[in-house]
């Protein structure tokens, strides 16, 4: 009875398994193609550079393994399941009739929905990324080895449209950012030109510092000439006090007084004198310079961003294409086998003890 106990014992945890196991690997699962591509997302040296295109610079392309990740992450995404399952190819690929039941795709009809099919993509489609050196190894599984290339190839063509699309964009950015820094800069060097040339047209003056040299000038000569004119009167009046030229010469300094006096102000005298209008007018000035030196500035680096522009920023190179499998590598049928019969004898083995230690307990 314990023989026949310990047969059946064996036959269910051993030989059973085994024979299941070599009836499956043997004639039950499909051959596995596997599809292998390496590409690495690069990222050249950017030239230095300053003031405004540094901050550009850092605020559009930090580095490649953003795009990286980017398209890693894409690579596994709904969309990308999408774009290759135009038309249902994805999914008539792998729901072909000579595939296994336990490999297919939906093989009874029952979960036909894209949820699921997207979870059947991402088993079948792996991204390895490594982080020293940066490569991503893309392994696409099919049933056939023409479908596993197919599908890896599209795949990796779609990182590298992703990549493209995302440098697209940050250089579309950085031109828009530094085209609208030229643009206010322009607005401001017109807005403040406008005001100078209103203020000179109301005031009636064009550089207010210029024309009151200018006066001072003159007041100068009129002082000079006032001086002759006195000293010439203090002459006539202590060498002849008759002299008719005397009252001739004090009319000629009283003009003079008074052209001195109106000249003085024109140059200080209150809000309507150069002087007063200078300080209004310098005010202008350092605007329009300081508007100049912005739109200087800015088309800089308005020129920076086009340089930078034209560069390709960051690109997928391929080191390995999509490689066309010419042997199944899956799954392991020797291994398989061999490990279910290691399993169930090991099974075998502890139930057998168990089975020995409840029965000395029972005696």
């Amino acid at each position: 009875m314990k023989k026949f106990l310990a047969d059946r014992l064996f036959l269910a945890l051993v030989v059973a398994p085994t024979l299941l196991s070599i009836i499956y690997f043997g004639a039950i699962a499909s051959d596995v193609y596997i599809s292998e591509a390496r590409f690495v997302v690069r990222s050249p040296d950017k030239p230095s550079l300053t003031g405004l295109g540094v901050l550009l610079k850092n605020a559009a392309f930090s580095n490649a393994s953003d795009e990286a990740s980017a398209a890693n992450d894409y690579i596994q995404s709904r969309d990308a399941l999408q774009a290759i399952n135009q038309k249902n190819s994805f999914l008539k690929a792998y729901s072909a009739r000579y595939i296994s039941v336990f490999n297919r795709f939906d093989p009874m009809g029952y979960s036909s929905s894209f949820e699921e099919l997207y979870k059947y993509f991402k088993k079948r489609v792996k991204v390895e990324s490594n982080g020293t050196d940066g490569i991503t190894v893309l392994t696409v599984r099919a049933y056939n080895a023409r479908d596993a290339r197919r599908f890896n190839a599209q795949l990796l063509e779609m990182a590298e449209a992703t990549v493209n699309r995302l440098n697209n964009r940050a250089r579309s950015d950085l031109i828009q950012f530094a085209n609208a820094e030229v643009e206010e800069a322009e607005n401001n060097v017109q807005m403040t030109a406008t005001q100078l040339a209103t203020f000179r047209n109301r005031h009636g003056v064009v550089d207010p510092e210029k024309q009151a040299s200018m006066q001072l000038q003159m007041i100068s000569k009129l002082q000079d000439e006032l001086i002759a004119s006195r000293t010439q009167l203090a002459q006539l009046q202590k060498a002849a006090p008759a002299n008719q030229a005397i009252p001739v010469l004090q009319t000629q300094i009283d003009s003079l007084s008074g052209q001195i006096a109106q000249e003085m102000g024109k140059v200080a005298g209150g809000d309507r004198s150069l002087a007063g209008k200078a300080t209004a007018y310098q005010n202008l000035i350092l605007r329009n310079e300081m508007a100049a030196k912005q739109l200087a500035a800015a088309m800089v680096s308005l020129d920076q961003a086009k340089t930078e522009a034209r560069r390709k920023q960051t690109y997928v190179e391929r080191i390995a294409q999509p490689s066309l499998p010419d042997d199944a590598e899956e799954p392991y049928r020797l291994r398989g086998i061999l490990a279910t019969l290691l399993l169930g004898l090991i099974f075998w083995a502890i139930t057998k003890m168990l089975i020995a230690s409840i029965r000395e307990h029972v005696d």
